[in-house]
This record gives C-alpha cells, structure tokens and sequence, in this order.
C-alpha cells in the first residue's frame, strides 16, 4: 500500500528539485528524505529515482508517480473533510497563503468574517511572498494562496487555476512634508537625486522598483532595505527616504503621501487553487470570502 507521507515527499521533489530542498521544506535530513524514497521504491518495486552526478532526478515512472501523488493526497483530503462533515456546514482545515500587504488588507478580514459565520472551519495564514507561494500551493503546503501573476520567475501552468481579484496599483511614497505630496502624477525622473528605501535584494518589488527607476533615466541611491513593509513606511514617515510600493502595502496608520506613477504600473492580484484536484467546500468557501471583500481595488 502506498504511503501518504513518502508520496508527499516525492511530490515535493518534482517541485522543488532537489533532494536538499525537499528536506529543508519537510524539516527533515537529507538523508532521511533519500531513505524514504527509497522504502517507497520498495514498496512500488520500481525504479523511481536515478543519479546525475552528485544529484538525483525522477526516472518517467517517478514523474508519473510523483504527479498522480499530488491528486491522491488531494482526494485523500477532501475525504477526510467530507467525513468530519458529513451533513453539517463545512469544516476542517484551509492553508491559505498570501503576500505581504494582501495579508492585513485581503486574508485578515476574510479569516475575521469567517471566524465568525463559520467557526468549526479551521483556517492556517501564512505569509508567503510570490517566488514560494506558488510552490507551496503545487505540493500542497498550501490550499489557496494569493499571489500576482506578475512575478515573471513562476512562470505558470496548467496545473493552476487563477481567479482573478484585483488591480493594485504601484505608488511613490513621500514623506507628509515632502515638496512631492500632494501634487498630480509623479514622473520618476524628479527623484533621482532622493535616497530611496526598497525591499530585499532579487524580491518582486526590488526588482520592479530597480527597473522603474533605470527606465526614468537613474540608477536609485539606496540607503535601507527592509522585508517588511510596515518598517518602509516608518523609514518614510520619519523622513529618511522615498519608496515604491503596491498602494494595498500603504497601511493608513502610517503618516505618508502617495502619488500615482505618470506612467501607471498595477500588479494583478489572483487566488490560485490547484487545478484538478477534488473540489472542497471548506476551500470555495474560503475563496468566495475573499472575493466578496468590499476594498479590493478592481
């Protein structure tokens, strides 16, 4: 009899490809990741790995295997689901998944409606940024992320289904005194000379921000970095630089002026499910609250 688990961790080897990052992803060895694999080799009677070097890749029958696994532990899911709620509302666990500034102003007030109407559905929130949440949704880590389809290094395929829900549009971030606040549409190129806070190095909005600010004709004098946009915006409020961020990230505690770009930059803001795995209720039901949030900037 096939075994979940050691499914699962095939299934994260042919999304994550490497044996190194399957274990870092379960929290576990190496080494307990490869024997593992091995028993279910033994238990399949079938070769479902082979050596390249000092790497491991899928033999065709551990392709087959490892993507037939993600629909079986999805099936296996949704009966245990069905099963705990049989003839009531539905119940049992969602993983939703979401970026940063989608958390407080997208997930928070869907998780907070929905602990209230539905309180036996049990709903885990994680932050995951673009580059990890599509992984994370494929080896089913997650049921439902937030995501935006412009993050061009997850590139998408059919094994996705997309739900489009909003249009965020990218701002320039001043201080309140700033000569920039409160004017029209701001052209870039003004602010060559301003020392600019961004996000990490090779994040979605670092790289966004880099290339708007070579296109406008200046390469950004960068004086803090930070992975958290609630720490952007105090950098801002206290004076010490200007930034680019997605306008669902400028939270309204925070003392700052926005301008829109003259030439408008929006990210396309998405729920993504996995495509064809056994429909869930417990999971509609999450996603139609997120839908129905009264804010979204379409």
């Amino acid at each position: 009899m096939l075994n979940p688990w050691r499914l699962s961790l095939l299934s994260r080897l042919d999304t994550l490809g490497t044996v190194r990052a399957v274990a870092k992803a379960a929290n576990l060895s190496a080494s307990s990741v490869s024997q593992q694999l091995a028993v279910l080799e033994a238990e399949t009677r079938t070769q479902l790995l082979e050596r390249t070097g000092r790497r491991v890749r899928l033999t065709p029958a551990g392709l087959m295997l490892a993507r037939r696994a993600r629909a079986i532990l999805d099936h296996m899911d949704t009966v245990e689901a069905e099963l705990r709620g049989l003839g009531e509302a539905p119940t049992g666990l969602v993983r939703l998944g979401a970026f940063q500034s989608a958390i407080h102003t997208i997930a928070v007030p869907a998780v907070t409606r929905l602990a209230r109407s539905h309180p036996q559905l049990h709903i885990e929130l994680l932050e995951l940024e673009p580059h990890v949440s599509m992984p994370a949704l494929r080896v089913g880590d997650a049921d439902l992320i937030i995501t935006t389809t412009d993050f061009v290094e997850q590139p998408l395929g059919p094994d996705v289904e997309l739900v489009p829900l909003a249009a965020d549009p990218v701002v320039l971030v001043v201080p309140p005194g700033h000569p920039a606040a409160g004017r029209g549409p701001a052209d870039l190129s003004a602010y060559a000379s301003e020392p600019w806070a961004f996000d990490i190095p090779k994040s979605y909005m670092a790289n966004l921000a880099t290339r708007l600010c070579r296109e406008a004709g200046f390469e950004p004098r960068v004086v803090s970095r930070f992975s958290n946009y609630m720490m952007t915006l105090q950098h801002v409020e206290a004076g010490l630089a200007i930034a680019l961020l997605p306008a669902l990230a400028v939270d309204k505690r925070y003392r700052v002026a926005t301008r829109e770009l003259a030439t408008p930059v929006t990210r396309a803001i998405t729920a993504a499910i996995r495509r064809g795995s056994a429909p869930r209720a417990a999971v509609d039901l999450v996603l139609g609250a997120i839908r129905s949030h009264p804010e979204l900037p379409l």
